[in-house]
């Protein structure tokens, strides 16, 4: 079993595999395999011809995702079970959807159990929610955008571009030396991520969006198309001070940007309750809910 690290050199064969991916996990996708294998040290191998990502403990294979592909799944499914038995190791597979798990319970009845970690569920809203804000639920929302046009009625939106990305870099510096003033590893490892991302985003196959006020820009995102009519928004920054600056990028991104997609992917909150409670004030369309499948214990 070849294990590889995610790299610009592979990504035409990730990007070969994921074009057959319908599943809305945001962990399924070219950039963000690379962007984050080194801190969750993520590979990946080709079983079967199907793309199967792995997490990688001491230089071995712990765990696998569900395989991605053209073809039917179970070869490789069968693959994956069989590198664990034959090196003593206990089956793990790990970002499991539910539409996943009932293949795998088709195939092997009442041999596998998945635990769904809400932690890592990714939060999946409609396109014209966000971008219209209607509903008695999404009335703050409105109030907050309705602020921003008070204070700034000139603004501008642009998309990201070879003359104004480098704005959004130094807004992400300024963010974080504002939220991780004792240098956080997690968050300093996030902003040299944002950079590089930012500044390879054509590569990538990303689009991003920001809003200038009085000249400055005040907030920006970016993403990527996942599926043929989801798409993931890896990163959204905005100065806290600037009042509605969040509200008014997401929403006119998803409004000039993204009308040709059904579902907006805005990942996971990690378990972090200011995060949660952003995220759900959107009011989701639905969870991508991802589990840890292992094997049935017998009596």
């Amino acid at each position: 079993m070849d294990i590889i690290r995610p790299s610009i050199e592979t990504k035409e064969l990730l990007d070969h595999y994921l074009q057959y991916n319908h599943y809305r996990g945001c962990e399924f996708s070219a950039a963000n395999s690379l962007f984050w294998c080194d801190f969750y040290q993520t590979k990946f191998t080709i079983l079967e011809d199907m793309l199967v990502f792995c997490r990688v403990e001491d230089g071995i294979p712990t765990s696998f995702t569900f395989p991605i592909g053209e073809h039917d799944p179970k070869d490789a499914f069968d693959r994956v079970v069989d590198y664990f038995e034959e090196s003593n190791l206990p089956f793990a597979m790990y970002m499991v959807e539910p539409e996943m798990f009932e293949m795998i319970e088709r195939w092997y009845p009442g041999q596998y159990q998945i635990e769904y970690d809400r932690d890592s569920a990714d939060y999946l809203y409609r396109q014209e929610s966000l971008a219209t804000l209607v509903g008695k639920k999404l009335h703050a929302k409105r109030n907050h955008i309705n602020r921003f046009l008070e204070n700034y009625p000139d603004y501008q939106y642009e998309r990201i571009n070879g003359k104004n990305w480098k704005e959004c870099l130094e807004l992400e510096k300024a963010w974080a030396r504002e939220n991780n003033p004792e240098h956080d590893g997690d968050k300093e490892n996030e902003k040299a991520i944002i950079a590089y991302a930012l500044e390879h985003r054509k590569m990538f196959g990303m689009i991003g969006g920001l809003i200038r006020a009085e000249g400055k820009v005040v907030a920006f995102t970016l993403g990527e198309r996942l599926t043929e009519d989801t798409f993931d928004v890896h990163f959204e920054k905005a100065y806290a001070d600037v009042q509605g600056a969040y509200a008014m990028i997401n929403r006119e991104f998803v409004r000039r940007e993204l009308s040709d997609y059904t579902y907006i992917n805005r990942e996971e909150d990690m378990g972090i309750p200011g995060l949660r409670q952003a995220k759900l004030s959107y009011q989701p369309d639905s969870l991508v809910e991802k589990g840890i499948v292992t094997k049935t214990r017998t009596p």
